[in-house]
């Protein structure tokens, strides 16, 4: 068979050889470099996440108010996504064992965490932080606001701060918190620094092991989710002496703020969820829009509602601004208080 005549190529053009191969071998390379990071080009588009169950680490022991909270928006996130999301306890250290967790996890979007007021309290509280907490989380949403007391044992003589503070002088009181560097523990140290009481922190991990303590006089008073308090407060084990917020809540006028007896004084928690820094920008507006979902369903707001949680449910940007406000807000009110921790 005669072979077929090949047809003449035309003369490249002067350096088109030499292009050709740079970005043939630039392609290559590019190839090479982005291979490891293929499911983040997958994650990148967010179809069809989550296609597998997702984790949610919460900084504070099972039991507590925050683990309740945690595990209905796990159920309703499982619910929405058809996939499991498992709620990982990771108490300890302030909540800083928890947030290192999820500082350090992929940046896929399969794994996020709860935060509360102790992610803004930390950096002035401590000279040594594991993790940066504006550089290496990603903020998706601020759930809301739980309504926080100061409780006592029936044996405390005090029925509110007035009578708390001139019995601190007859001789210190100790007062349990939910851990070092929470809103709880805070709540303490302000309410020293305003009125010189004797006040010694017993920090807990989470409020379980906390009422064991206070509901056999142990330790006598404690700043607490006034949720968690309800049953005890209820049936005469624990007493009210008043609410840290500013104003009465809406949900339990009945019960005085600390403000009326001390004015001035004002302090609120928080409940909010994140995510690592470096999550791909689609994954990272799906979490926070279907954690905003979640939160604004009627039974869930009807359940955090009887948690004694004002819902806010904000998107991703405006917790990122909450964070910063709150950053700044902390450090005075830590630095007032002389309390550290290292």
């Amino acid at each position: 068979m005669t072979p077929r005549p090949q047809t003449p190529r035309p003369p490249a053009a002067p350096g088109a050889t030499r292009r050709t191969l740079l970005l043939r071998a630039s392609a290559a390379a590019l190839a090479g470099t982005c291979a490891p990071f293929a499911p983040f080009a997958l994650a990148a588009t967010a179809d069809g996440f989550p296609d597998h169950p997702v984790r949610m680490i919460v900084p504070l022991p099972a039991g507590g108010a925050s683990d309740v909270v945690a595990r209905l928006i796990a159920q309703k996130l499982g619910d929405l996504w058809k996939q499991g999301v498992v709620v990982d306890n990771r108490p300890g250290a302030g909540t800083l064992i928890g947030s290192t967790a999820v500082a350090r996890a992929p940046r896929d979007g399969y794994t996020f965490g709860m935060v509360i007021s102790a992610h803004v309290i930390n950096p002035s509280l401590r000279t040594h932080m594991p993790y940066d907490t504006v550089k290496d989380f990603t903020p998706l949403t601020l759930l809301g606001f739980p309504v926080m007391a100061l409780v006592a044992h029936p044996s405390v003589a005090a029925n509110d701060v007035k009578g708390l503070v001139q019995q601190s002088r007859q001789g210190a009181i100790s007062y349990a918190s939910l851990g070092i560097g929470t809103a709880t523990h805070l709540a303490g140290e302000l309410l020293k620094t305003m009125t010189g009481a004797d006040l010694v922190h017993v920090p807990y991990n989470g409020s379980a092991p906390a009422y064991t303590d206070m509901l056999t006089g142990r330790v006598p008073v404690g700043f607490v989710l006034l949720d968690s308090a309800l049953p005890y407060i209820k049936d005469g084990r624990l007493k009210v002496l008043g609410l840290t917020s500013s104003k009465r809540s809406a949900i339990y006028p009945q019960y005085p703020t600390i403000a009326e007896s001390l004015p001035g004084y004002a302090l609120e928690s928080m409940f909010g969820f994140v995510a690592p820094s470096g999550l791909p920008a689609p994954v990272a507006a799906k979490l926070s829009r279907d954690l905003q979902t979640v939160a604004n369903l009627p039974e869930v707001r009807e359940r955090m509602s009887q948690l004694s949680i004002e819902t806010v449910a904000s998107d991703g940007p405006s917790f990122g601004a909450f964070i910063d406000r709150e950053l700044k807000r902390w450090a005075p009110v830590v630095k007032a208080s002389g309390a550290r921790v290292d």
